[in-house]
């Protein structure tokens, strides 16, 4: 899920501060790289913290994209111990495999197998997927239809009215892309994202400023996430969250122990913690996707109309495929449809 930080230029030092909590003597440190957004971040450390006062984490905080630049200019040399919360897609790049080793946390043998590796090189708490974020307002005042597919979308009566996250520095971007080009084929789906692109007013750098643009009536529609919709709806925005017919595709979000981590000790405590209660019991405010089992519903996705059973609406998504095709797809969508 794409995810732009202000705090991307800050030194490290900087960032760390933003999310450590003060207090107690630290017994040891761990430095934490990250793509989960600033806010869930905040609640989570505050969470870790008061369950493991002795334990400094110092967070770096980047987009999805710029994350993994981050992590493979440092890969002689890693500056962290854990990677939490990054994109499955991501995570699954060979060099990134070869910089992390097995671990299996504490909790992790209550995961489904689709969601921790098989080689013990990741685990996946949480996950995001896509939905269009619809202002009721705007498609009432210019006498729209409300769209329920990704086709709909296409249709010339939207032309102007619909924004949607860049691929290239967006996990949400790329998920959306990759769910339809594996759900409908190379050759149609590139035919068919050629043809939406008539309609799309912009491509924006985050997977969740299409749903603000549109909450703030903007423009009609805004393809993002699903918890963006939740979120909106619960604040009152005039939202309707859709979840298309016709590929709604997700992203686990991998957490992966360095190794060259210099503290493992307690970088595999920090990795138990995030399957632990306290976690997933936060987990729930921010995803529209928790994989930990016995975990309820939210309120507010209840509220926007979320199934319970996400597999009844999910694309079932080849993660080693989009992560495999990630650098082709990217540079023929800069090629013929990037602006």
């Amino acid at each position: 899920m794409m995810k732009s930080s202000r705090f991307a230029l800050r030194p490290l030092a900087a960032l760390a501060a933003a999310f450590t909590v003060a207090g107690a003597a630290h017994a040891g440190t761990i430095v934490v790289y990250t793509a989960l957004e600033e806010d869930e971040i905040k609640e989570y450390v505050a969470a870790a913290n008061k369950d493991m006062p002795d334990l400094d984490i110092k967070v770096l905080r980047l987009s999805t994209g710029d994350l993994g630049a981050r992590i493979l200019a440092e890969a002689a040399n890693p500056q962290h111990d854990v990677i939490w919360g990054w994109a499955l897609t991501n995570m699954l790049d060979p060099r990134v495999q070869a910089l992390v080793e097995p671990y299996t946390a504490k909790g992790e043998d209550k995961l489904a197998a689709a969601n921790k590796a098989a080689d013990g090189k990741w685990f996946a708490a949480t996950g995001y997927m896509g939905a269009f974020c619809v202002n009721t307002e705007v498609l009432k005042r210019k006498n729209l239809p409300m769209p329920t597919s990704w086709k709909d979308l296409s249709n010339p009566i939207y032309k102007g009215e619909v924004v949607m996250p860049n691929p290239v520095s967006s996990g949400t971007g790329y998920l959306q892309i990759a769910a339809l080009l594996q759900s409908k084929g190379d050759e149609a789906g590139w035919t068919f994202l050629k043809t939406l692109d008539g309609n799309v007013a912009q491509y924006i750098k985050s997977g969740s400023r299409p749903c603000k643009a549109a909450r703030a009536g903007e423009y009609a529609i805004g393809t993002s996430l699903a918890f963006a919709a939740m979120q909106s709806i619960e604040e009152g925005y005039p939202l309707k969250m859709v979840i298309p017919n016709d590929g709604a595709g997700y992203e686990l979000e991998a957490t992966a122990l360095m190794t060259g981590s210099k503290n493992k000790a307690d970088a595999k405590r920090f990795l138990d913690w995030t399957l632990s209660p306290s976690a997933a019991a936060l987990y729930t405010k921010y995803k529209a996707v928790v994989t930990i089992p016995g975990t309820p519903q939210s309120k507010a996705a209840a509220a926007a109309g979320l199934p319970k059973d996400l597999s009844k609406v999910l694309y079932p998504m080849d993660f080693a495929k989009s992560a495999l095709d990630r650098d082709t797809i990217l540079k023929t969508w800069q090629t013929t449809i990037g602006r």
